[in-house]
């Protein structure tokens, strides 16, 4: 199934071409360019298997650079297309402002993401803020033509409109996914839904409170609209999808609106919980080619070294932390991009006295040394082995290049339901401290092979440090830092944080991203976020 969902992404990619242009000063979130061959929507629905096609699309959109694969038509301008992938940028937002992740390139502004020092100028900052907009606008487009009125005048079949309805369901859980990035990143944002019409007005700006509330309500009124949990096609969201999202979104609920939500928190997790998801055995699994079949990935994004290439996603995930003396066969590629590594403060955080080893702790450490003197210099910290293109019997993937990647992105997943229930025990929110136990005590045990890393008690610490353990290079650090009060102004710093070898505090204002100046420019309707 996962390779049928791939194969989709071309016609999908030429389908959407006509459907949207974007520019990267976003002066409108929703424009429909003149087509030089004057395709119609009609035309391209004119055919029922279109309206799959395009859905592809809308999944496509977090792993691809464009409509041409790696270098061709970028579906947003003013960065490399090889950077411009939304899960590129949005695993660099979330891992290299932290503990967890240091690069050591030295392109454009790229270096200012772990030295604390992003502006409104920042090329990535801005790129990332594109990707939010321009999937919104993906999704927002897919709305309108696929209504109920749309169909019947074009004379739908009972069955397609079945289809359909399950189609717009997840068109707006991925509107939804980019709008709480945009929440948890830049918070006060431009809003557009597929209600307001194309081209007529420069979109007003929400704030926290409201996004959030916007993004609650539409999770719940799509719930019982997905597909049941564990039933549709591989790497498309179903019910749990939306529970999990919504969990995150509880989670942080604080942070985003000022009032906590943690019983909220624990009653989606249980129904996450309660869907039949299993813990992988091995915690290898999860990060290599064969991770397709595995029970614990709730949401994943696809990847496939032969049908979907890009240098973002996984093929950056997988090449850029192979380097020095690190043997890029082993990893199922033809060669190493020697850029991101991890801190010693990270590294410390699997310092376990009682001898045992956590089997989550990938670090190689051969012509490494632990701390960084020279930010620039792969072999200054330990790399991390966590993602390869191989399967558990180290078989290579598809690609013969050794280019493409076809591991898939764990976007969400059963452990962290975990955590997230486990911690929000802990805040207040009900559930069970017992039952909180016995789920850490699952993920100790996997991690050690046996019980010897259990625990009989935990404290909030734990919870952030074990999030850490388990979830590393995930795409969820720099939130939960801001969520524990660590990221910028706390007590814990970390190797260059701040531009400072042992690490400083940062201003708190940096808890947001700012809105890029290219749309300030653009659009007056929108200020500025606090101190930038």
């Amino acid at each position: 199934m996962k390779n049928k969902l791939f194969n989709r992404y071309a016609l999908a990619a030429l389908l959407f071409a006509f459907l949207l242009n974007f520019s990267a000063c976003l002066k409108d979130l929703d424009t429909v360019p003149l087509d030089p061959e004057e395709i119609t929507a009609a035309a391209v629905y004119k055919d029922p298997a279109a309206y799959k096609q395009v859905l592809a699309k809308l999944y496509a959109g977090l792993a691809l650079s464009g409509q041409e694969g790696p270098a061709g038509r970028p579906d947003i301008s003013g960065i490399d297309e090889g950077f411009s992938t939304y899960l590129r940028q949005y695993w660099k937002a979330q891992e290299l402002p932290t503990d967890e992740a240091i690069i050591g390139w030295q392109d454009g502004n790229l270096p200012d993401y772990h030295f604390h020092r992003w502006t409104a100028g920042n090329e990535f900052v801005t790129a990332m803020y594109n990707r939010i907009f321009y999937q919104i606008s993906l999704c927002n487009e897919y709305l309108r033509e696929t209504t109920d009125a749309k169909l019947n005048d074009r004379g739908a079949s009972d069955q397609l409109k079945a289809d359909v309805a399950f189609y717009r369901a997840e068109a707006r859980f991925l509107r939804a996914l980019s709008y709480w990035h945009a929440l948890d990143m830049f918070q006060n944002v431009p809003f557009v839904t597929e209600q307001d019409a194309v081209g007529s007005f420069l979109p007003n700006q929400t704030n926290g409170p409201a996004l959030f509330s916007y993004i609650e309500t539409e999770l719940k009124a799509i719930e019982n609209q997905l597909k049941p949990a564990r039933t549709n096609e591989y790497g498309r969201a179903d019910q749990a999808g939306a529970w999990i999202l919504l969990a995150k979104l509880y989670l942080n609920a604080q942070v985003y609106t000022g009032t906590a939500r943690y019983a909220d928190c624990i009653a989606y997790c249980n129904k996450v919980i309660d869907a039949g998801f299993t813990l992988e055995p091995e915690y290898a699994k999860l990060f290599r080619i064969d991770n397709v079949s595995s029970n614990e990935i709730i949401f994943p994004v696809n990847f496939d070294g032969t049908n979907s290439r890009s240098w973002g996603g996984m093929t950056f995930l997988v090449h850029a932390p192979v380097g020095g003396s690190m043997a890029p066969g082993e990893f199922g590629i033809n060669g190493g991009w020697a850029g991101i590594r991890t801190t010693p403060e990270f590294v410390a955080k699997f310092t376990d006295t009682t001898g045992e080893t956590d089997s989550r702790a990938m670090f190689y450490t051969a012509g490494q040394s632990l701390e960084i003197n020279n930010v620039f210099n792969f072999t200054n910290g330990y790399a991390i082995t966590k993602y390869k293109n191989v399967d558990q019997n180290g078989t290579a993937g598809s690609d013969a290049s050794g280019n493409w990647v076809d591991t898939d992105f764990p976007m969400f997943r059963l452990a962290d339901v975990y955590l997230m229930y486990s911690e929000a025990v802990k805040r207040g929110g009900g559930g069970s401290e017992a039952t909180a136990l016995t789920y850490l005590n699952a993920l100790r045990e996997r991690a050690y092979g046996n019980t010897s890393g259990n625990i009989s008690a935990y404290d909030l610490d734990y919870i952030l440090d074990e999030r850490a353990r388990e979830l590393y290079w995930e795409g969820h650090r720099r939130t939960d830092l801001i969520r524990f009060g660590q990221f910028t102004n706390g007590t814990y710093h970390w190797g260059w944080k701040g531009g400072v070898k042992g690490g400083t505090a940062t201003s708190p204002h940096l808890n947001l991203f700012p809105i890029p100046a290219t749309d300030l420019i653009a659009n007056p309707n929108l200020d500025q976020n606090t101190d930038y």
